[in-house]
């Protein structure tokens, strides 16, 4: 069924932005010290010719995305040049209607062709990333097309198919998504100032005691005292390495310890974990010898290798414990359902796995009851825009992950003069209360950068 308010990309132009770390940033087997930031701006068209422009970025993170044995500069290149199909893909993708009916559409039928390049077929998730910097600006262009803020837009006055066409229920509930949009699963009064997560690195020094002589002197904090000092941080994502349950367990009660035993905590292990064995042996030390760091351990995030078919754990004991949440394994709804089924019940959302991705995972993860936190890929610039929105919309377990300002905080300057709240963490919080007008509330127009030349750009 077509609408007056469909829309079909009609154009669009790609850049990169390389970043730098201030310092490494070690997470799973991997250390980021570079990320190429991509950035896409998509004119799309409506029924009755009119056009707008959006915009979406996110970085490539390859140390993520596709962790592997390949180097980095090959995953680099590799998620660049699908970035550069990808914008052709999208001139050439003739569909109309609302962004999520588009974006899945693109996912379901466009996304396979793109993944290679006659030598290298990158993993899913890596593909998504890739995409997910085009559908954030579909997102944001047809919000402004319609002249609303896009959030506005996730119902039955501007979408064609309810959810039931996107979404099938677990076997075992009764509820179906028939007659159901997005907007019955998302928060009517979002939050305007948010808790925010800091993540500590497996490498980062905790204390003094912990320096090498390596740091940076630029002004920033270095170790996670000064930065719990420093931004009054009250929350805390615990990176640990999955191959020494002894290390893993004193890292967490050092994290609890410098904060002052105050603060939420997150046990990622970043897909190193082993087997569920390996994690339940951590909780019931921690449940044994510091029942209070155990209490303060709020949930525990993607343990194990993210294709969940290929070892089927049950994972019901560790869920026993503390809230199990799927990361890196939630690709889309569609895993989400399976990680269900073998007893995960919390899911972490990215919008650098598109936004349409967002949306149907939240919608699909709270009709089960399951809680969300929405999570960080240290997203600068306006890749921060989408991820906040999300997290003030979504009704987290507690506020969101953002972890820019400590890895390359001068990399958002230009954004943050016109957003101050959302790059520097105050009192524990981000503030949005500067994001306003259509789409996102970007305000691209009143940012100052200068963008390089775009890679490559394409029309109808």
């Amino acid at each position: 069924m077509s609408r007056e308010t469909d829309a079909r990309v009609v154009a669009t132009e790609l850049y990169f932005l390389p970043v730098e770390t201030r310092v490494p940033y070690a997470f799973g087997r991997e250390t980021l010290t570079e990320v190429t930031v991509a950035r896409a701006k998509v004119t799309v068209r409506g029924r009755d010719g009119s056009t707008a422009v959006g915009w979406g970025e996110t970085p490539l993170s390859a140390a993520w995305a596709w962790p592997g044995t390949l180097p980095y500069t090959t995953r680099d290149t590799a998620m660049r040049a699908c970035c550069e199909r990808l914008a052709e893909a999208w001139v050439d993708f003739d569909a109309w209607g609302h962004p999520l009916e588009v974006g899945d559409d693109f996912r379901r039928t466009g996304l396979d062709d793109v993944a290679s390049d006659g030598d290298i077929t990158m993993p899913y998730l890596a593909a998504l990333v890739c995409v997910s910097v085009f559908d954030q600006a579909l997102h944001d262009a047809y919000g402004h097309l319609q002249g609303v803020p896009i959030y506005r837009t996730y119902n039955r006055d501007y979408m064609s198919r309810d959810l039931a066409a996107f979404l099938t229920p677990a076997d075992d509930t009764d509820r179906g998504f028939a007659g159901t949009y997005p907007s019955d699963f998302l928060t009517s009064r979002p939050e305007s100032v948010l808790p925010v997560w800091h993540s500590v690195g497996a490498g980062d020094p905790l204390t003094d005691a912990d320096r090498t002589g390596d740091e940076p002197d630029d002004g920033y904090p270095v170790t996670l005292a000064e930065w719990v000092r420093a931004d009054s941080l009250d929350c805390l994502k615990i990176k640990l390495r999955g191959t020494d349950a002894e290390w893993d367990t004193r890292r967490i009660v050092g994290v609890d310890t410098v904060a002052g035993g105050q603060a939420s905590l997150c046990a990622d292990f970043n897909c190193t974990a082993p087997d569920p064995d390996y994690v339940i042996d951590i909780l019931d030390r921690l449940r044994t010898d510091r029942p209070d760091v155990f209490d303060r351990l709020l949930y525990i995030e993607q343990p194990f290798a993210y294709d969940l078919r290929a070892d089927r754990f049950d994972v019901t004991a560790i869920a026993a414990r503390k809230p199990l949440f799927l990361d890196e394994s939630a690709h889309d709804w569609t895993h989400i359902a399976f990680g269900h089924s073998l007893g995960w019940d919390g899911v972490a959302l990215k919008t650098c796995k598109t936004q349409t991705g967002a949306i149907l995972s939240l919608c699909w993860a709270k009709a089960h009851g399951m809680p969300v936190m929405v999570q960080d890929l240290t997203n600068p610039m306006l890749a921060m825009i989408p991820h906040a929105t999300l997290a003030a919309y979504a009704g987290t377990l507690r506020g969101l992950e953002s972890n820019a300002p400590q890895f390359y905080p001068e990399a958002s300057r230009p954004e943050a003069a016109v957003h101050p709240g959302l790059y520097r963490r105050r009192d524990g919080m981000i503030d949005l209360s500067t994001l306003s007008g259509p789409g996102f509330g970007m305000r691209v127009e009143e940012i100052g950068r200068v963008l390089p030349d775009a890679a490559v750009s394409f029309s109808v």
